[in-house]
């Protein structure tokens, strides 16, 4: 049972204590907070709009987030079964002050949360994510009169125009997809992807079948579009010979493919796949993703004669980091795409649109585009946090155990090896360190996974 508070907003889940977990009242004070910061800075009631994931407990918590939205003046725009990148495009579309999506992304069915999105359909600043975290904890929240309530208006459309934006996009030609007529086997564990995938499918002229597409929150797997959790994908894209298998998250944001051969290209490789269409597209330009992210995305975009930095993990980190920089598309490793000529945020249907691009204007399969990329092999792997210690000087006290080797301590501490690295960093969404690893075979990566994580528990040990 957990309840964490961060920037990006309030995870947790459903039922248990006050404060310990994502309660009634715990999602009341939260909202209540993000609506009194959104309506201070609008000077007036903010325009909000909600979506949720196929949770079971999204109607329930949907239920509570807009009644409190309303009895704080606000005005809500209701999209109901939703995606997050759809929530995003629905804020610029009506010029909305802010948003809540309702999703707890990747975490397992007993969780939700609140995402909370600023008037670009971006994620919270640190600032602006700390200064809600304190109000949530006051008592310093004054609810409107009864004659001042707000409104609650669905949007019934908001997906067609998402997906509109999307297929309307400079570099996307209907026709030529459409020509090929591809077959596509979609994991849509068991919430919005049901929805929002063949939706775009449609637009596009390809076939498909579901697999776990009853919107019922009651995921069939882990929803971590992870090769380990897609046995029935891969086994259905070979037995019935489909152009491409996709995998996304229950809010998605993050997308996992497989080839016609029924391999996991995996989500690391999503965003290559995305960079590598862009740039056939456009020649030139330049590219972020996170410090977790595979290297193979830097070693293809320079061996193109593109430019490439990386940033802090975080949707809001990349983000930054792209504007600073003009990067033409950036990303995440975990599968997101983010393509700023649409929006700012992650979007697996723009990936899923990138990737049949792609695959049209190349005249190949998709094994036959990914052979040509670097090949490294990443291990995900997580530590317990021993409470009350301080991971700070726990990762400077790591750091000094492997002098000689380049460190890069932007976000928690990433360890440089000859063609490998190793990145740890605390989570902001479970109470775990996260540990990464990462080199050309799956061995040496989890030889150094190994090797720091015994440095790392040595110190945890002793200090």
């Amino acid at each position: 049972m957990a309840l964490i508070k961060s920037i990006s907003g309030f995870r947790g889940t459903i039922g248990g204590a006050v404060n310990e977990n994502l309660t009634p009242l715990d999602i009341v004070q939260s909202t209540a907070a993000f609506a009194q910061f959104m309506n201070d800075i609008a000077g007036e009631p903010a325009t909000l709009v909600v979506g949720r994931d196929g949770r079971k407990s999204g109607l329930h918590v949907y239920t509570l987030v807009a009644e409190t939205l309303r009895s704080m003046g606000c005005h809500v725009l209701n999209l109901g079964l939703s995606t997050t990148p759809t929530v995003e495009m629905a804020i610029l579309h009506h010029r909305a002050q802010g948003g809540i999506v309702l999703t707890a992304s990747h975490n397992p069915k007993g969780w939700n949360a609140l995402k909370l999105l600023d008037d670009k359909g971006e994620f919270l600043d640190k600032k602006s994510g700390q200064a809600i975290i304190e109000l949530s904890n006051s008592s310093d929240l004054n609810f409107s009169p009864i004659e001042k309530w707000g409104t609650i208006q669905a949007y019934t459309h908001s997906l067609e125009d998402h997906i509109k934006a999307i297929v309307d996009d400079d570099l996307i030609q209907v026709d030529l997809i459409r020509e090929k007529k591809y077959h596509l086997i979609i994991d849509a564990i068991n919430s919005t992807g049901a929805i929002a995938l063949p939706a775009l499918l449609d637009a596009l002229g390809c076939t498909y079948e579901i697999i776990n597409g009853e919107v019922n929150g009651e995921f069939a797997h882990n929803p971590e579009p992870l090769e380990a959790h897609l046995d029935s994908l891969i086994k259905q894209v070979k037995k019935k010979e489909a152009d491409l298998g996709i995998a996304v998250d229950p809010d998605v944001d993050r997308l996992a493919l497989v080839d016609e051969k029924g391999r996991y290209i995996g989500e690391e490789y999503t965003l290559v796949v995305a960079t590598d269409f862009i740039l056939s597209s456009k020649g030139q330009g330049h590219f972020v993703s996170n410090l977790s992210s595979s290297k193979a995305l830097q070693d293809f975009i320079i061996s193109k004669g593109g430019t490439y930095e990386s940033s802090a993990v975080g949707e809001v980190n990349v983000v930054k980091k792209m504007k600073e920089s003009g990067a033409i598309l950036g990303g995440e490793g975990n599968g997101g795409v983010i393509y700023p000529a649409l929006h700012y945020g992650r979007d697996a249907l723009v990936g899923v649109a990138f990737t049949l691009q792609h695959m049209a204007n190349q005249k190949k399969k998709l094994s036959a585009i990914t052979e040509k990329y670097p090949r490294y092999q990443m291990i995900k792997d997580k530590i317990t946090l021993p409470q009350d210690r301080n991971i700070e000087k726990l990762l400077e006290r790591l750091q000094q155990s492997f002098p000689g080797h380049d460190c890069i301590t932007i976000d928690g501490l990433k360890i440089l090896f000859n063609q490998g690295w190793v990145h740890l960093r605390a989570s902001n969404t479970e109470p775990i360190l996260r540990l990464y690893a990462e080199h050309h075979t799956q061995e040496k990566a989890r030889s150094l996974a190994n090797r720091v994580r015994r440095e790392f528990e040595q110190i945890i040990e002793y200090h």
